[in-house]
């Protein structure tokens, strides 16, 4: 037994609690049953998406202390206080842009001898993150934006997303909605899209040319879908390169404008930085011929690419109505304004799925890694390792302190 290799499932202790986990039932037991030396243990939650009765089910132990596992897996930040020395932990530490928010929870991981790896970090070969909620925030963000589409018409209804035991529910909510003439404009070719594009086949929403869809109307719900490529090109000789772009956005112009005028909701899945110019200015917004009437703000940075995200809203709460002059928020669904669909935590509102999807991921491309003594998948993405800032990551040194 003295090479058993324990592994934790940590309670969410951060708040407001997350509901999602690392491994389902099914998940952990797959793992125990298919690597007879790894033991998995549960720290019991009252709030996550699988209760411990179905952990209890499947053959997993349950237990308060985990101070016999050497490895810890968690979903957020996990507070100072509850670190235990000496441990491997994973999950997504957001310290890597020096987030003075857990500042004191790196000092600590650093104090107590703790190596961190970061979720954010594991990428494929080619640069791509291999973890992430992106598609599942793309499902909730696009069903959410038509919802407020809904109110803000009175055309159709939807049922919260949050209502869903799971996905296969909210499918089965679809079958015989039938949605009127509407023209949908998504952003993005990543992640989030994926999950933005699966609703729209879901609903039998039709995919238009961004040329068509410009040019013409439809007596049924149509989308059109931008990559980056369509949407940003360079200045001067109006071409685009990947590499070039994330290397120079500011030398990119944004060539969104035109469907500001042929769009009544905006799915906006578009990753986002500083030097990226925005899909709009609040002098477009201000002008009669802005349609846009709905906007699910799904990659959700505020004062970012959508520049009227004024403000985070939340799951129970998730739309804000914007004055198109004024720029002031408003109570939703009135006339003439811009209804703003900004939620951070989109994923939680379909947890069990959400977290399917992330272990399905977490099993395919990083576990065996994980059992290996020295991977460069997992070096690679250790941000501390026994104590001890990696050099990767060493320009944390003055943050950390």
């Amino acid at each position: 037994m003295e090479n058993t290799l324990h592994i934790g499932l940590i309670r969410e202790e951060k708040t407001p609690h997350d509901n999602r986990v690392a491994f389902s039932p099914r998940q952990c037991q797959w793992i125990m049953q298919h690597y007879p030396h790894v033991k998995i243990t549960v720290q019991p939650a009252s709030y996550r998406c699988f209760t411990d009765a179905e952990y209890s089910r499947a053959g997993i132990t349950l237990a308060e202390d985990l101070s016999h596992c050497q490895i810890l897996l968690g979903i957020k930040e996990v507070p100072a206080d509850k670190l235990i020395p000496g441990k491997t932990y994973l999950f997504f530490s957001h310290t890597k842009k020096k987030q003075p928010h857990n500042k004191k929870m790196l000092q600590t991981i650093l104090e107590k001898d703790i190596t961190l790896v970061d979720y954010e970090c594991l990428v494929h070969e080619d640069g791509q993150r291999i973890l992430g909620f992106g598609f599942f925030a793309g499902v909730v963000g696009a069903h959410n934006g038509l919802q407020a589409y809904g109110k803000k018409t009175g055309l159709f209804s939807f049922k919260p997303v949050h209502a869903c035991h799971d996905f296969q529910e909210l499918i089965t909510h679809y079958f015989g909605v039938k949605l009127p003439p509407l023209k949908i404009v998504a952003t993005g070719s990543g992640r989030v899209a994926a999950g933005i594009l699966e609703i729209m086949g879901l609903l039998g929403i039709k995919y238009i040319t961004p040329e068509e869809f410009l040019m013409n109307q439809y007596a049924y719900p149509v989308y059109t879908q931008l990559k980056a490529g369509e949407l940003y090109l360079r200045k001067s000789d109006k071409t685009y390169s990947r590499d070039d772009f994330h290397a120079h956005p500011e030398a990119y112009e944004c060539r969104f404008l035109p469907f500001v005028t042929a769009s009544d909701i905006l799915m906006n899945g578009i990753y986002w930085e500083q030097r990226i110019a925005p899909l709009f200015t609040w002098a477009d917004i201000a002008k009669d011929n802005f349609r846009i009437q709905v906007i699910a703000d799904i990659t959700d940075d505020t004062n970012g690419s959508v520049p009227c995200n004024i403000d985070d809203s939340t799951i129970e709460d998730p739309v804000y109505g914007v004055d198109r002059i004024s720029r002031q928020k408003t109570a939703p669904y009135l006339p003439g304004t811009i209804d703003m669909m900004c939620v951070s935590n989109l994923p939680n509102e379909l947890p069990r799925d959400a977290s399917q999807y992330f272990g399905d991921q977490l099993m395919k491309y990083v576990f065996e890694d994980l059992l290996r003594p020295d991977s460069q998948l997992i070096n690679n993405a250790t941000i501390v390792k026994a104590g001890k800032l990696t050099p990767k990551f060493d320009y944390l040194e003055d943050y950390a302190r």
